[in-house]
């Protein structure tokens, strides 16, 4: 499994901040050594100006002995162990005058060194203090030319220099944070910003998806178009596949059903068990072929995009048409909406050949009710269909849906209604379901996807009557 972040703007701007973090890294390395060198060379400056102090008031007395005509202007050269010491020592390394911080100690330096030459060194000092010193070696001008010179030292502490560059590291730590973050803030808006079209691109192909539009419309940004131009290119050769499709299946259905028809009329004209038999076989072969023809309408457009259909004008409609084929039977049909309006995501002609064949399986058996809900539930629309009829056993609910099978042979129909409710509703990954019904008869529950949005709302009725499609309950 990939340790990858999926989210493209997660990647882009994770790896803007490791490369943020890292020239800051350096960057800020970089300033506090160049700072530090400065620092360092302006305590060897200060150091220097006092080995160059101590030189001039350096002279030996008339008794010879090496003193100082005044002393050096730092006071804390006279504070014992205060950091700061000078001492003067012979080329042996005699020390022969030292300050007062010194007390009774002495500054360790032996190095090699050519006279006149000034150099640094780090030492101990009193107390184990780390100390920077830098001395020269020099003759004084009323020493014999062949006299060894003498070496002027002069050190401090290096807890100095650290007192200096503390502040400095952590003021430049705080203000590279500051402006990393700032940089990561500012890159994370301009991730934003930058894939704001890729966004809207999911939200247009979102309103495809439910039916709202059909191309993705606006402006986009130059490297955005093509990849917009393609998408629309392949919705257009999309719809013209499903139009070709139901063509071809129009062309089919007509193509077949008009030779059966003749076969079934040239039939009526003669009588005998082989024209019954012939009779059999052509309505055979019709149910069949408007079963397996409304398989292949609804697998071709299954998953075509912007398919919106609202379902209860659906209802309403079919309602309408059963009202007229059942004007003859008392049978009430109920429309309720539980919450909001639904649509379903799909072709209207597949919902209608649906809810037809439930509604006309339900008016067909019904004993005066018949109760339509729909609702919704998560993403996706269920459709509640009872009626009080005489109802189906638990064991037979399985069997109504088989292709067809006809639990009663004494009402009209090809036994494939709920066989093709079910099939079209598993193209679309729905299902059908049966139970009983807490009116006494069979329950049906249609679920489908739903398309989000707002949809057409149709007011619960009660009329009598009813209309439906061609299916009866399993048994047809």
């Amino acid at each position: 499994m990939s340790r990858h972040p999926r989210s493209l703007a997660a990647r882009l701007v994770i790896a803007a901040v490791l490369w943020v973090a890292a020239a800051l890294a350096i960057g800020g390395l970089l300033i506090s050594t160049l700072f530090r060198d400065s620092v360092e060379r302006n305590f060897d400056t200060r150091l220097t100006v006092h080995v160059d102090s101590l030189i001039a008031v350096s002279r030996y007395d008339d008794s010879g002995r090496l003193v100082l005509s005044r002393t050096l202007p730092e006071p804390r050269f006279d504070l014992p162990y205060s950091g700061w010491y000078w001492q003067i020592a012979d080329s042996r390394g005699v020390v022969l005058v030292r300050s007062r911080s010194l007390w009774d100690q002495t500054l360790d330096i032996t190095a090699p060194q050519e006279q006149g030459s000034m150099r640094s060194e780090e030492i101990r000092g009193p107390e184990g203090a780390m100390l920077r010193a830098r001395f020269v070696d020099v003759t004084l001008p009323e020493m014999p030319p062949s006299a060894p010179p003498l070496r002027f030292a002069v050190a401090a502490d290096r807890s100095a220099l650290s007192d200096e560059l503390r502040p400095f590291n952590l003021a430049l730590l705080w203000s590279l944070g500051a402006l990393g973050l700032g940089i990561a803030v500012a890159v994370a808006i301009q991730v934003r910003f930058g894939l704001q079209p890729l966004r809207r691109v999911r939200i247009a192909l979102a309103d495809i998806r439910d039916g709202r539009t059909q191309r993705l419309e606006g402006d986009w940004p130059s490297e955005v178009e093509p990849f917009v131009r393609e998408l629309d290119s392949l919705l257009a050769h999309n719809a013209a596949v499903l139009e070709r499709a139901r063509t071809h299946v129009g062309n089919l259905a007509h193509a077949l059903k008009t030779p059966l028809a003749v076969l079934s009329t040239e039939a009526t004209r003669k009588q005998g068990p082989r024209v019954e038999a012939i009779e059999r076989q052509v309505d055979t072969m019709r149910r069949w072929i408007d079963h397996y023809l409304a398989r292949a309408r609804a697998a071709a457009t299954g998953a075509v995009l912007g398919a919106r259909t609202p379902v209860v004008q659906v209802i309403r409609d079919l309602r309408r048409t059963l009202m007229r084929i059942y004007a003859d039977r008392p049978v009430e049909i109920s429309i309720e909406e539980d919450g909001e309006p639904v649509s379903f995501r799909g072709e209207q002609q597949d919902l209608e050949e649906m809810i037809g064949n439930l509604l006309d399986n339900a008016c067909k058996y019904a004993a005066n009710q018949v109760k339509v809900v729909t609702a919704r539930r998560g993403g996706q629309l269920a459709i509640t269909i009872d009626d009080d009829g005489a109802g189906l056993t638990a064991a037979q609910h399985g069997v109504a849906i088989g292709r067809g099978r006809r639990l009663d042979e004494t009402a009209p129909g090809s036994g494939l209604g709920l066989a093709i409710v079910s099939d079209i509703a598993g193209l679309y990954g729905g299902e059908l379901r049966l139970d009983e019904s807490p009116l006494g008869g069979l329950r049906a529950v249609l679920t489908l996807p739903s398309a989000t949005g707002p949809a057409d709302r149709a007011d619960s009725v009660n009329i009598r009557g009813a209309d439906g499609g061609e299916t009866d309950r399993g048994t047809s």
